[in-house]
């Protein structure tokens, strides 16, 4: 019987300890998510408090009383501006006591002096202003990374392009200005008509990098919402309309509609201020521009946009790509868009696969702005 209330004393004590991991666990994900309270963090910033303290007292060469600043910037990103009072209120109590247990700075190294209260106290009110924007803002440190990730894994998904049947090709590149995760140049495509119609859009956002990343993850989904629930001609009106209504300081953008008919290669290419796409005709071997009219987007009310109509043929290859792939400072467009085709003419017979971002490695990598190529071939 005695081994028998050990075995169930030893299982209910495993039982509780699990448990208190698991809760503990499960504290630590929902804070780090921003779902629950700072009370782990603040607890465990407290205890350091007196045991910095303590090392200054018994090894002062080891433990600076300046190292209190290490809780303190921890707290500044980690906790709530009220749990942060906390906090700072304990690291001055510990500055009290070690200034009255080490006694006055004059009388040697190791003391608590004015430039070490100044320094602390420093980095206590950069950490309140720094706690006070995020409460602000309403988005913990933590979830601020997250958050980004995830808005620029929408905006690739949605310029994803969708698989198109046997016998085509397609291509996209992006690359942001800066090495940055953010662009103002974006694509939204879906297949239309049973399948039958491919509908590609692609659009450059005034300004560039993160400046334009907000402005480009709104579009994207607007426009993705669009496409397709309009008839093609409809489209860009539509968002014309939209971007007016957000009244934006920079509210223009250039976007490119394509619409392709997969079974006879027929298409439409509708222009809001953006420059000619590039076809290359497998016959001949020359690249031409294709451009419809049209003015920019955001820029003024019942705006008109002319399509011009084409067909790719077996083995054309169709280039849709913004002015940060041909245009620079020193550089017309008109010289990009050689540079663009003679470079584009070595992929002829050695294949298409990967060619949009090695164009764009080629042309435009030190180019200081949003790129975005596309790429779309009728086999032969």
């Amino acid at each position: 019987m005695a081994g028998a209330r050990v075995e169930t004393f030893m299982a209910r004590m495993r039982m509780l300890s699990h448990r208190a991991r698991t809760a503990l666990r499960k504290s630590a994900v929902d804070y780090f998510r921003g779902d629950a309270s700072d009370w782990l963090a603040f607890a465990g910033l407290l205890l350091t408090v007196p045991a910095i303290a303590c090392g200054t007292l018994l090894m002062p060469v080891w433990f600076s009383p300046s190292a209190l600043v290490l809780p303190i910037v921890a707290g500044g990103l980690l906790l709530r501006p009220a749990s942060l009072l906390g906090l700072y209120a304990a690291a001055a109590a510990a500055l009290i006591v070690e200034a009255l247990v080490l006694g006055p700075y004059t009388q040697g190294p190791a003391r608590v002096t004015p430039g070490t209260v100044l320094v602390v106290a420093a980095c206590g009110f950069f950490g309140l202003v720094i706690a006070q924007f995020r409460s602000r803002v309403g988005v913990p440190w933590r979830r601020g990374g997250t958050m980004l990730f995830d808005l620029r894994e929408r905006i690739r998904v949605q310029s994803k392009l969708p698989a198109l049947p046997p016998g085509w090709h397609r291509e996209m590149a992006l690359r942001p200005a800066g090495g940055q995760s953010f662009s103002g140049d974006f694509v939204v495509a879906a297949r239309t008509h049973g399948g039958r119609t491919l509908e590609v859009v692609l659009t450059d956002v005034s300004g560039k990098g993160m400046e334009a990343g907000s402005r480009a993850l709104l579009l994207s989904g607007a426009f993705g919402g669009l496409l397709g629930a309009l008839p093609p001609q409809d489209f860009l009106p539509a968002a014309n309309g939209y971007l007016l209504r957000q009244d934006w300081d920079e509210g223009f953008a250039t976007s490119i509609h394509l619409v392709l008919d997969l079974e006879t290669g027929d298409y439409e290419l509708l222009s809001a201020g953006h420059l000619p796409a590039l076809q290359l005709s497998a016959g001949t071997g020359r690249w031409q521009e294709v451009a419809g009219e049209g003015p920019l987007l955001g820029v003024y009310d019942g705006a008109e946009f002319e399509p011009a109509r084409g067909n790719l043929r077996r083995g054309d290859v169709l280039m849709l790509f913004t002015d940060g792939l041909v245009e620079t400072a020193d550089r017309e467009i008109s010289e990009g868009i050689d540079r663009l085709t003679g470079e584009a003419d070595r992929y002829v017979a050695a294949g298409w696969d990967g060619a949009a971002w090695h164009l764009i490695e080629k042309v435009a990598k030190d180019v200081n702005d949003d790129r975005a190529l596309l790429l779309i071939r009728r086999s032969p």
